[in-house]
């Protein structure tokens, strides 16, 4: 995790770290996402987005590659979409769609695309059924009809504004539940791969004294990649060790290494993690 200094303010850039599939491996199918809005990175709104998206791209076969938090300045947003479009196969943004002044998302990635901004039709017709008896369709609820020309849009069951899809960019709600909505509205409409299996294992151990064991038990199981979540409870240092592979049985043989490395060391372990 770092921040980058931009020309208006700090950007949060979260990286994972997971590397790059051996020669001959199965493609595995990638994703980032820019989170906007400068209530984020005022920390007056808590971010929940991130860890729902990361987790529906798990299921499709999508690994979450990296997240970028970019203020509500559209220099900044067309800078994220643009690096994110160059790296991985899918990108998401999430904030900056409603419908004040303010919400310049669809605007900015107009721009980064290099399209006009147009009135989707279906999206109008949307917004007119759902504010028949809610006061009708004015000028502020009209915008949420608008898109980067050429996109679709995204079902959205928990209000009358859609999401937008343009190629392999989605465009979603910056409120968590409509988000989670849209998701579904997506599920196995997108390529993906195998998805990740995960095995966890907790112990009351130093990272320091265990720290060849778990390097070991990732290399001798191919495919297989291990972290090390560190902790400080009950006065003792410990940590959560997770293993995930795109096979369960893999992920089950390293796990099954890894605590017998904790036990000869002289450690106990706690299956599924300690909480």
């Amino acid at each position: 995790m770092t921040l980058r200094e931009g020309r208006n303010g700090l950007s949060l850039v979260v990286m994972t770290d997971a590397p790059s599939p051996p020669s001959g491996s199965p493609r595995i199918w990638t994703a980032g996402i820019a989170i906007i809005g400068d209530e984020i990175l005022s920390g007056r709104t808590q971010d929940k987005n991130i860890a729902q998206i990361a987790s529906w791209l798990n299921v499709q076969g999508i690994r979450l590659r990296e997240v970028r938090v970019v203020p509500d300045v559209e220099d900044e947003i067309v800078a994220a979409v643009n690096a994110l479009r160059a790296r991985y196969d899918y990108i998401f943004t999430t904030g900056g769609i409603g419908p004040t002044h303010d919400d310049i998302t669809v605007d900015a990635i107009a721009k980064a695309l290099g399209v006009g901004v147009v009135i989707h039709p279906e999206a109008r017709a949307t917004l007119e059924r759902y504010y028949t008896d809610r006061g009708g369709l004015n000028e502020g609820r009209l915008r949420m009809a608008r898109v980067p020309d050429g996109a679709d849009l995204i079902p959205n069951p928990m209000s009358g504004a859609p999401g937008i899809r343009i190629g392999n960019l989605f465009i979603m709600a910056g409120v968590p539940h409509i988000t989670a909505g849209m998701l579904a509205g997506l599920d196995g409409s997108l390529e993906g791969g195998a998805p990740l299996q995960s095995v966890t294992l907790g112990a009351f151990a130093p990272e320091s004294e265990i720290a060849a064991m778990l390097e070991a038990a990732e290399r001798n199981h191919n495919g297989c990649q291990v972290g090390s979540y560190p902790f400080y409870r009950q006065g003792k240092v410990g940590g959560n060790f997770v293993v995930r592979s795109t096979s369960l049985a893999d992920a089950q043989a390293c796990a099954a290494e890894i605590a017998a490395g904790l036990v000869a060391l002289g450690y106990d372990y706690v299956a599924g993690g300690i909480e």
